[in-house]
């Protein structure tokens, strides 16, 4: 392959803007006009590639698919039927490596959509970028802190269109959240508490599953990509690969971009000064745990106090993890065993209402505020503060259709994506110090140098802050 991930060797001689828009124009062309559908290929054809991104390329023109599953790329080409009969699916070409899809038609594409477990995000991403291509990529947007860091870097030195997965911040709710609060509609935040139904992870007695054959038709080597390499096992591919470290995020990495996102707009969070997971339900040398309880502290900033930011996921400690407990395809936990802030059931019974399933609840010197995991079902709590509350005066501009569309006008030339990597980037590293904290262990609390994206009292975490990539897939 003729495919380089080295930056240096990238940036060697591109002493300025000049030189970085003679590499753009060296393999694209400007913009394309509003009339005319963007290339698109689509790297990662799992469920959420397929179910979520796909239909909305289809509403371009799906270039390229991607997935070293032949049988994940069969199910990408029957979803095209399913949602544009119309599509003439002859001229579309299939990679098991996204390394050949940039060698083989890196100038003929406008844009990339990124749907593969977490650990294959930032590779594409940067050949994407490398070559002045577009790039939406799903949450948690990278594995690892320093990925995201270089991703929001590189986006801006690119000048391309990002956009992260987490449609939520496309939403109204999102924006009515910032109105309220910047109206003053609670007072001062000084505490803010998520939750999520997930369990991605496995109990301390798991024991990874024997090695079995590689499924046909399954580029097991190129599914492995920078990880560590590891023969064939169940309990990864297609969807598990979540709970295991070498590959996902755990609950945290799944949902926290979705379900933080919003605080963190609304407060302006930036990046913590500490963070400590409070309570641990079951540590594994390979996987995340069952249950997290993580607290956040971040200083104050642009008028607003601390504030400290709780997490809470999976199974309530204590509660045994199986099918009784919890669902074993998607880890979604029944309710009766889930981790919930005490502060929501509170709520719940005082006010005899219902609080969102996964979301966050925002706690205010005069009030309350909660939110849904995608920026659904805003309210002030309780109710009556909500209506006796006038509606602020929209000060945030507004997204036209959906988080999809929004990224493909920004590749058209309008305004930068809602959710691109500027803001995207600082988030994930906000979610992915979680992943390090439960790394450091249960009531060890990290000190955090967020700009020099190191631990500052536990030195022996920052090898976990970038980690090393196998042999043929550096960048």
């Amino acid at each position: 392959m003729n495919t380089t991930l080295n930056r240096r060797g990238f940036l060697k001689g591109a002493a300025g803007a000049g030189a970085l828009a003679a590499w753009r124009a060296a393999g694209q062309t400007a913009s394309p006009s509003a009339d005319k559908p963007l290339r698109v290929a689509l790297i990662g054809c799992g469920v959420q590639g397929t179910h979520v991104l796909l239909p909305a390329a289809c509403k371009e023109r799906v270039a390229a698919l991607v997935d070293p599953d032949a049988a994940q790329l069969q199910n990408a080409f029957k979803r095209i039927r399913e949602v544009s009969p119309g599509t003439d699916t002859s001229g579309i070409r299939t990679f098991s490596d996204y390394r050949q899809l940039f060698d083989v038609m890196g100038k003929e594409l406008d844009a990339v959509m990124i749907a593969t477990p977490n650990h294959q995000h930032a590779l594409p991403a940067l050949l994407a970028m490398r070559r002045g291509l577009h790039v939406y990529v799903e949450k948690p947007l990278t594995h690892t802190l320093a990925e995201a860091r270089q991703l929001t870097e590189e986006a801006r030195e690119a000048g391309v269109a990002t956009q992260l997965g987490n449609q939520g911040q496309s939403s109204e709710g999102s924006r009515l959240l910032c109105e309220y609060l910047a109206a003053g509609a609670i007072g001062p935040v000084r505490a803010v508490y998520c939750w999520s139904n997930r369990a991605n992870g496995f109990p301390a007695e798991y024991v990874r599953p024997p090695t079995r054959p590689v499924p046909q038709g399954l580029a097991w080597d190129t599914w492995i990509g920078p990880a560590p390499f590891r023969d064939y096992h169940a309990g990864l591919h297609p969807h598990t690969w979540h709970s295991w470290r070498d590959f996902g995020n755990g609950s945290l990495g799944n949902m926290g971009c979705h379900i933080m996102n919003h605080p963190y707009w609304a407060l302006k969070l930036g990046s913590p000064s500490a963070v400590e997971v409070e309570e641990l339900h079951c540590e594994h040398p390979e996987c995340w745990p069952v249950g997290t309880r993580i607290r956040w502290e971040f200083p104050a900033r642009a008028g607003m106090p601390p504030v400290k930011v709780y997490w809470y996921d999976g199974l309530v400690k204590g509660t045994p993890y199986g099918k009784e407990t919890v669902d074993l395809r998607w880890r979604h936990v029944v309710d009766s065993a889930r981790n919930f802030p005490p502060i929501r059931e509170e709520l719940k019974k005082k006010y005899d209402r219902e609080l969102p399933d996964e979301g966050s609840l925002l706690v205010g010197d005069k009030g309350m505020m909660t939110i849904d995991k995608h920026g659904e079902g805003f309210r002030m709590i309780p109710e009556s503060a909500h209506q006796a509350f006038p509606r602020p005066a929209k000060t945030l501009p507004r997204v036209k259709g959906t988080h999809q569309a929004d990224f493909f006008s920004a590749c058209r030339g309008g305004a930068p994506a809602c959710s691109n990597f500027d803001h995207a980037g600082p988030l994930a590293e906000i979610v992915l110090l979680g992943n390090l904290a439960i790394l450091a262990g249960q009531g060890r609390r990290i000190e955090w140098d967020g700009p020099a994206l190191r631990c500052t009292n536990l030195p022996e975490l920052n090898r976990h802050v970038k980690t090393e990539y196998r042999a043929g897939w550096t960048c």
